[in-house]
């Protein structure tokens, strides 16, 4: 085939692509990111307990980085229980932001995060109750959670960060960490399982630096747990 042929087929396959990506990035994407579940651990490490969980991540309006948490819309005027499933923005094929990605109705970023943590603590071995009576807590507050996409000449780029502080308080004082997660994709489409591949590798690099950490949190003994109270939110 002379050269001019193709380039002419190429052209044509990257006009389909971004108009392809064009009309799939208005409204409202929404799915599920899966946490996978630790084998229960008989806590030979100690026992822990997961006091709160909160959602302190900064909403910018039309930010100029795609990596910044924004809405289609204003952030403002949505409640906290909306924020709470907003996990990155689409973008059409000349980066413009466009809709939303979320989590379903029925999940939070919170409660991605509880998973989080509390998998990545069995996995050292440490057992969650549901006993806040115990003499050591922690409390972890979200200071990012947040997916993006890229547009390039030839696939999209697809990135996702974690950025938790996590404090622990106990007869050890109070102490806390911060850890973080990260992950990249690449793929052709923005189809739901190019998002969730990026969030896959940054869940994995989130727990992996969340027991590198754990020793800062001087945790001793049976400390560690968490409230089924809180579960549900």
């Amino acid at each position: 085939m002379p050269r001019g042929s193709r380039q002419i087929i190429r052209l044509l396959g990257l006009l389909t692509a971004a108009t392809a990506l064009s009309a799939c990035v208005t409204g409202r994407r929404s799915f599920d990111l899966p946490v996978k579940s630790a084998v229960s651990s008989a806590g030979t490490r100690g026992t822990v307990y997961i006091a709160s969980v909160t959602d302190d991540r900064h909403f910018e309006s039309d930010p100029s980085d795609p990596s910044i948490p924004s809405v289609d819309g204003d952030a403002a005027k949505m409640s906290a229980a909306q924020r709470d499933r907003m996990i990155g923005r689409q973008r059409n094929s000349f980066g413009k932001a466009m809709g939303d990605v979320s989590l379903p109705t029925d999940d939070s970023v919170r409660r991605k995060v509880r998973s989080l943590i509390a998998d990545g603590l069995i996995q050292s071995g440490y057992r969650i109750t549901t006993d806040p009576r115990v003499a050591q807590t922690i409390s972890v507050s979200i200071r990012n959670f947040w997916g993006w996409m890229t547009p390039g000449f030839f696939a999209l780029t697809f990135e996702a960060k974690i950025d938790c502080a996590i404090t622990a308080s106990g007869p050890a004082g109070v102490h806390t960490i911060i850890v973080k997660g990260y992950g990249i994709n690449h793929g052709q489409f923005a189809k739901d399982a190019n998002w969730i591949e990026a969030f896959d590798p940054a869940f994995e690099d989130f727990t992996s630096n969340l027991d590198a950490q754990l020793q800062d949190l001087r945790l001793q003994g049976t400390t560690v747990t968490e409230a089924a109270s809180t579960a549900s939110q």
